[in-house]
């Protein structure tokens, strides 16, 4: 074990810099960088001076440190990362709008998960599919999801947030509206794939989203997402339950795809990431980001130049590897989180896809011992979900 040693004026002179270091972040202080692990010790000597000792457990020489190594240089000027900004300037107008803007997002993709429970039972009766074909057009939809999702990663790491949200929406707006059109089963296949393939995208609204909120709220507002969901879900509900019995399936598929072609206007109001420009190295671009911000929120831009941390700069450690979420540092949780994602998908979407299903199943629930049992339904049996199912769907999925 080898030990550092600092005393008198030194001690003292690093404990106000530190002190100073904590109570203004504009202030940075030079750190001493160990290869190994170490631990520190302040306390009085047996003379009453401060004495702050460094435990190393490596290699390195002892040494006495000389007071310009351990004070902050008075003629360097301060810095600040994209993080710092976003806290200084703190929770205003601008993220109140990008909470609304995001949160519409949420609720254009729920209506497009929601409608396949509604859509099932009315293409079994019009094109006379068997239960596997039912089950076909919810599949193709997940199956584009899954394949995209890996692909929209990379274009966001390569074009930006911004950039990516407006090309998945287009494509989910855009396929979304024509399958309303197919001509048969096999087109509406074709066509729904190529809207799971937009929906793949959809979660890079979140990161946006959260890349733009200060730490403290961070949590906070990520949760409240999802009532943007739950409220995507109750309109699809509603829409279908005043459209289906009248116009039908198709002006169900057209007119849910509406709020996607809405999104990517607003999305034309909405700034690119500071934190995506940092990474790839447009700090010019970055800063202007932080200032509108500011603006809008009528806060003060931090002092000082906007720099990289650690973790983004390019020069540090490539983007966008697969390979890291499967190495040592991040092998467990990815693991644990793809098992948790796994089982809340699969309880999740069950629940929802099933329900439609569960109406038209017989009812053996309330049958007594001397009555009969319902006879099960046909399979092939067609029957349309009724206002009552409608209205039992809105009250499962609130």
């Amino acid at each position: 074990m080898e030990k550092l040693f600092l005393v008198g004026k030194e001690a003292q002179k690093l404990r106000q810099a530190h002190l100073d270091d904590v109570n203004s972040r504009d202030s940075h202080l030079p750190y001493v960088s160990f290869t190994s692990s170490s631990g520190r010790y302040e306390n009085l000597d047996e003379s009453g001076e401060n004495t702050l000792r460094v435990d190393v457990t490596g290699g390195l020489p002892e040494r006495r440190l000389r007071p310009e190594e351990i004070l902050p240089d008075p003629a360097a000027p301060p810095t600040f990362t994209v993080d710092q900004a976003v806290d200084k300037i703190g929770f205003g107008k601008f993220q109140l709008k990008l909470s609304c803007l995001a949160g519409f997002a949420w609720m254009a993709d729920a209506m497009e998960m929601m409608i396949l429970s509604i859509l099932s039972p009315a293409l079994k009766c019009e094109w006379e599919l068997d239960g596997w074909q039912q089950a076909l057009v919810t599949t193709v939809v997940f199956c584009g999801m899954m394949l995209s999702s890996a692909i929209w990663g990379k274009i966001s790491d390569k074009y930006g947030r911004r950039v990516e949200l407006l090309i998945c929406s287009f494509i989910t707006f855009f396929y979304g509206l024509i399958s309303a059109f197919a001509p048969n089963f096999l087109w509406l296949l074709f066509l729904r794939g190529f809207v799971g393939i937009g929906i793949g995208g959809s979660p890079q609204s979140v990161t946006l989203y959260s890349e733009f909120l200060p730490s403290k709220q961070r949590a906070k507002c990520l949760v409240l997402t999802e009532v943007f969901w739950a409220l995507g879900s109750c309109f699809e509900v509603l829409l279908a339950l005043f459209v289906m019995p009248t116009l039908g399936w198709r002006w169900l598929l057209g007119l849910s795809s509406i709020p996607l072609i809405i999104f990517d206007i607003a999305c034309l109001w909405m700034p690119e990431s500071a934190r995506y420009f940092m990474a790839s190295g447009q700090t010019e671009k970055a800063y202007a980001v932080l200032q509108r911000i500011a603006n809008e929120n009528g806060q003060p831009m931090p002092p000082g130049e906007l720099v990289t941390d650690a973790g983004n700069s390019k020069d540090t450690a490539p983007r966008g590897r697969f390979r890291d979420l499967v190495g040592p540092d991040m092998r467990r949780t990815t693991l644990l989180l793809w098992i948790i994602w796994l089982g809340n998908a699969f309880s999740y979407y069950g629940i929802v896809l099933m329900t439609t299903e569960l109406f038209g199943a017989g009812d053996t629930c309330h049958v007594s011992q001397q009555a009969a049992l319902p006879k099960p339904p046909c399979p092939l049996e067609c029957r349309m979900l009724s206002t009552a199912d409608y209205w039992d769907l809105l009250w499962t999925t609130v």
